[in-house]
């Protein structure tokens, strides 16, 4: 998603969009290869995108619309054929997503025909896995020109995921510089709108592919003047400020640090560029779990030297959230928010499962949620999916419209209230969330089961009534999660329940009188003394009357 400046006084970072995280076969509990990914931005509605698998003739045209604005753009000649997509996936388990890096806005090129949105979507209707997607995406921009700005994307199917960074050229020249790095087996990586392919290798077609031109046309434009293996593409085409590093590195970093040992070397990089640059990709220190990744989506660097629970700016509920503009002014100081993997600006997020020993009709695995991804529900949305659930649907409520059977709506409805109790409430969510999610998980590996023996029409269209069903369910007790939440903490109290989960009476049938659990965290009384002195303070005053 492109990033969208948010910046207060001029500053350095801005309301940064997207992450996503990569978890190689040989890095993974169960040989899968896992990719997520955050949508996020402030006008984004989230719906899960989809198009049929299709014929078409001859001259056919398809119309390229610019994903960030809804812009007409132009239109490029159909292939004979296109394969069905949902999301962010296809029907053989391809993903691709992307983070915006920006990078050199000189490179901006208004007159190309596709935008990086354009890019994912067609790659995944006209290529069967990664290096397909690749090819097909450096032709496009090839022949028809690239109009967005630096762009990170994960291409990940059954068997690898490869990193690829594409800018384009300015008008000076058609097309787009990139360069596609495979992310070793055994190993995971991620990107958060800050390009991360720094040197690779000249000679390893097998692992590394990039334009012929990515170094000689940074030579051209004054980027670069070194040796062509000293060349890092991401000094040349998008060189880090505090920005780069804090609002987006740092994200990278966090996800490191949960799963491989010694990330503390890296800190100085993270936070003054200095030392040794975060790599490209880590070794974890054991496999990672389909559920550690939907996990790691919902971070805020807990337990971490950016830990947004702990300071001041959290508030006396322990809130990990930090309204924009994400830079702030104190006596001419600028300062900033930090920004975590999980925002509550997300259109929607997922966590792609793609495993070449799974069947045909569900060897991807979408697992897919609209909203923040901190409180939402990954429903598991298979590659072969051709009915989108209600509640994902298109045109089901949008940004301005409330749909009560909608789950960006319902998931706003449960977060929204959170963000201003949050220590008090999330246990609540969490105890929902969890209960839907793990019954979710055992009714995938049911039907991964029952359906192995079948023809994959058939499982197919069991996988598309589970689905339905199982998005149609998770929105009613979500809803209720939401009403629930809205009576249990009205008005700052918590009502009291009795040890079914009623809320108490008193023996005569009234409401019981709630808990007054005030403020959770007592520098929060330490903030008022020290702004109003003793205006607040309680004294002696000598009794009157008569």
């Amino acid at each position: 998603m492109t990033a969208l400046t948010a910046i207060a006084t001029g500053g350095v970072v801005s309301a940064l969009a997207c992450t996503s995280l990569i978890a190689t076969r040989g890095a993974t509990t169960d040989g899968s290869v896992i990719a997520t990914y955050a949508a996020d931005s402030h006008t984004l509605y989230g719906e899960l995108y989809s198009a049929p698998e299709s014929d078409h003739a001859k001259g056919s045209m398809r119309t390229v619309t610019e994903w960030d604005t809804g812009r007409h753009i132009g239109q490029i000649p159909q292939p004979s054929h296109t394969f069905s997509t949902v999301g962010n996936m296809n029907r053989h388990g391809l993903t691709i997503v992307e983070s915006t890096f920006g990078g050199r806005h000189e490179l901006s090129d208004s007159t190309g025909l596709i935008d990086y949105g354009s890019l994912i979507y067609i790659a995944l209707e006209r290529s069967k896995n990664a290096r397909e997607a690749i090819k097909t995406m450096t032709s496009l921009v090839k022949e028809y020109g690239y109009c967005s700005e630096g762009e990170s994307f994960t291409i990940a199917d059954p068997d690898e995921a490869w990193i690829m960074e594409m800018i384009g050229k300015g008008g000076k020249s058609k097309g787009a510089v990139w360069v596609a790095m495979k992310v070793p087996d055994g190993y995971i990586a991620a990107h958060a709108n800050h390009s991360r392919i720094h040197r690779f290798p000249l000679d390893d077609k097998e692992n590394c592919i990039y334009s012929p031109d990515v170094i000689s046309f940074a030579r051209q434009q004054g980027y670069f003047s070194g040796k062509d293996e000293d060349f890092s593409f991401s000094k040349a085409y998008a060189p880090a400020d505090f920005g780069a590093l804090r609002g987006c590195e740092a994200r990278v970093w966090a996800f490191y640090n949960k799963f491989a040992s010694g990330m503390e070397r890296y800190l100085p990089w993270v936070n003054n560029g200095e030392g040794e640059v975060l790599p490209l990709w880590v070794k974890p220190d054991k496999p990672l779990s389909v559920d550690d990744m939907k996990w790691m989506m919902r971070d805020h660097f807990e337990n971490t030297p950016f830990d947004m629970t702990v300071d001041i700016g959290a508030g006396p509920y322990k809130v990990p959230y930090r309204a924009r503009p994400m830079e702030f002014e104190v006596d001419g100081a600028r300062y900033v928010h930090e920004r975590a993997i999980a925002t509550q600006q997300t259109g929607f997020s997922l966590v792609a499962q793609m495993n070449r020993n799974y069947p045909e009709a569900m060897k991807g695995i979408l697992w897919f949620g609209c909203d923040d991804a901190n409180t939402c529900v990954y429903v598991p949305v298979f590659c072969s999916l051709t009915r989108i659930p209600h509640g994902f649907q298109p045109g089901n409520g949008d940004l301005y419209n409330i749909s009560w059977d909608s789950s960006f709506w319902i998931n706003n409805f449960v977060a929204n209230q959170a963000y201003y109790r949050y220590s008090q409430m999330i246990p609540d969510i969490r105890k929902v969330q969890g209960s839907i999610e793990d019954r979710l998980a055992a009714d995938t590996d049911s039907l991964r089961t029952s359906i192995a023996s079948l023809p994959t029409q058939q499982a197919a269209e069991i996988l598309n009534d589970y689905t339905i069903a199982a998005t149609d369910r998770y929105i009613r007790e979500y809803r209720n999660l939401g009403e629930y939440l809205l009576v249990k903490y009205l008005d700052f109290n918590v009502k009291k329940e009795d040890k079914d989960g009623r809320f108490s009476r008193t023996p005569d049938g009234m409401p019981a009188t709630p808990d007054f659990p005030g403020y959770d965290d007592p520098r929060y009384f330490k903030s008022i003394v020290d702004e109003t002195g003793d205006k607040l303070r309680v004294h002696d005053i000598k009794p009157t009357g008569h």
